[in-house]
């Protein structure tokens, strides 16, 4: 591992073995704290923050076993390798059961202490998840690797001007998440993140949801719908998968980047909007306007700064990092035990393709988490939790407010707006039929041919 920084604390109550171990680490690029004994290893724990403990198993006191279990209680992100010359194979498995990481039997080749340190570190995620203040704003993006930790630069740079930003990458790979970062280090962190999805949005509905519509716009729109860019005004709009927008509508969004004001649907007035604009695609946009399906002028209005986000097979040192982290989080929620992945099944995990991204990360860990009958998550599950993994069923209350709204559309389109004969044909009286439209911002005018 090419590091230049890694943080080791190495604990032994032989003095003359310590130097030798010590000299070894440091000639290898890391920078090495030692203790005498369990006691002074737990002084130096906080100050040190290690990124990987090595440890002799036989000492005075605390022992290895001890120090490994004290540490976990402080914190149960950092590798431990235990160091032994009396190690039998069952104390070793027992203790790699307890979680820990590997064993090293004296005496220790040199090349062997650096392979197995080397391996540990790419399990290590504590330097990452103890973020000061100063890398708040990028606090749900965990990583490591050297690719985001350039673009995670480049978004910060960026983060203070108003310019738009234009995010690609694959589905999955966390667009969202990184707009919101960009936000929180703006100076409009204070205002409002407003996100929306161009691609989920029917297109009958889309130029209300983002621009309002007014009070009496159509019959039965008994209230005025402000729209999502009036929502974000003084904040940050996140157009996402702006590449499925309806070229009508692309037409709409340019006149409001360039004169910075909205008009709802039904309304003669303009309203003013002082909006930031971060738009994300996983499509080709280049593609899209060669087949006249994206407009040009709107492709470099949104285009200003460009922001790719590398698929997690390209990451592949983040992987242990994120399977970890999202452990904690489910165990948090779960408010069970922590749960430990086994060396073997975090192997599993870096090998595989994930063509889903961190996305289908998160949904095989969640899955493999759910059905572990014991505290470690362990090869066979996640070989099962891969390979049926499938996307997740959306809730009743989501399903039945997706087709009763494709239901209204699917109506308004084969009655051509008359909202008369879609009431009749739906079996309810035009007052209920109207607030049904107007609870799913539908303008029947929008349908008429």
């Amino acid at each position: 591992m090419s590091d230049k920084g890694y943080r080791i604390l190495l604990v032994d109550d032989e003095a003359d073995l310590l130097s030798l171990w010590k000299l070894r680490l440091k000639n290898s690029g890391y920078k090495v704290t030692t203790a005498l004994s369990g006691e002074e290893a737990l002084v130096k724990l906080s100050v040190v923050k290690p990124n990987v403990v090595l440890t002799d198993l036989r000492m005075q006191g605390i022992d290895g076993m001890a120090l490994f279990e004290a540490i976990r209680e402080r914190n149960k992100t950092i590798p431990v390798i235990i160091i032994t010359a009396h190690g039998s194979i069952p104390e070793a498995v027992e203790a790699t059961k307890k979680g820990v990481f590997s064993f090293l039997t004296k005496p220790i080749d040199g090349k062997d202490l650096i392979l197995e340190t080397e391996k540990a570190l790419q399990f290590s995620i504590g330097d990452t998840l103890q973020q000061d203040d100063s890398n708040k704003w990028r606090r749900d993006i965990i990583s490591k690797s050297a690719a985001m930790e350039e673009l995670l630069s480049r978004s910060l740079l960026v983060s203070d001007t108003d310019s738009t930003v234009l995010i690609r990458g694959e589905s999955g790979t966390g667009k969202e998440l990184l707009a919101i970062a960009i936000h929180r280090a703006s100076s409009r962190k204070d205002g409002a993140f407003v996100p929306v999805n161009c691609a989920a949005i029917p297109e009958a509905l889309l130029e209300s949801e983002l621009f309002g519509h007014a009070k009496g716009s159509f019959t039965g729109a008994s209230n005025k719908h402000v729209g999502l860019f009036k929502s974000a005004h003084k904040g940050t709009l996140f157009l996402d998968e702006i590449g499925d927008m309806p070229l009508q509508l692309q037409v709409k969004l340019l006149r409001v980047l360039q004169e910075k004001q909205v008009r709802p649907v039904g309304s003669t007035t303009p309203v003013p909007v002082d909006v930031r604009i971060i738009s994300a695609t996983h499509r080709n946009l280049e593609e899209a306007i060669e087949y006249k399906q994206f407009r040009e002028d709107l492709y470099y209005r949104l285009n200003v700064v460009n922001l790719e986000l590398p698929p997690l097979h390209e990451r592949k040192e983040d992987i242990p990092l994120l399977a970890e982290y999202f452990v904690q989080i489910l165990s948090g929620d779960s408010k069970k035990p922590v749960k430990r992945i086994t060396p073997e099944a975090m192997r599993i995990l870096v090998d595989a393709a994930w063509p889903g991204n961190v996305r289908q990360l998160y949904n095989v860990v969640e899955n493999a988490f759910a059905l572990a009958t014991s505290s470690f998550i362990t090869e066979d599950l996640l070989h099962d939790a891969i390979k049926q993994h499938q996307k997740k069923i959306v809730p009743l209350s989501e399903a039945r407010r997706q087709f009763e709204q494709q239901y209204l559309i699917k109506l308004l389109k084969t009655t051509q707006g008359n909202v008369s004969e879609a009431a009749r044909i739906a079996n309810r009286n035009r007052t209920d039929f109207y607030k049904l439209l107007n609870r799913h911002h539908i303008i029947p005018a929008l349908f008429k041919s």
